[in-house]
């Protein structure tokens, strides 16, 4: 294998595992639901993969647009999610449970 590939492949590596860690210690510490979980590994995914709406190659820096417009989207999306949830918990409720309706 040649160098670079090599470097290529241990940088990836640390970029996944620094995503990882950044998701686990944001969900310990505000307690995130799982659907937080699967839009932020979204927007990972979608950093790290080849594949994108606007090309960098061709577009040069206005082609991370779209990689910033996911990572963008992800934030705002777990943002609500985090709010919503201790709003709930600030009125009693928890999680997604219905109240009793005897009490």
């Amino acid at each position: 294998m040649s160098d670079l590939l090599t470097l290529v492949l241990v940088l990836l590596s640390v970029l996944a595992l620094l995503g990882v860690a950044v998701i686990g210690f944001a969900m310990w510490r505000y307690r995130i639901p799982p659907r937080g979980l699967i839009a932020m590994i979204g927007a990972l995914v979608y950093l790290a993969s080849p594949v994108d709406v606007l090309p960098e190659v061709m577009l040069g820096p206005f082609g991370l647009l779209d990689d910033a417009g996911a990572v963008t989207a992800a934030a705002v999306f777990v943002y609500k999610l985090v709010t919503v949830e201790r709003r709930l918990e600030d009125a009693g409720m928890r999680g997604r449970r219905r109240p009793d309706l005897l009490e």
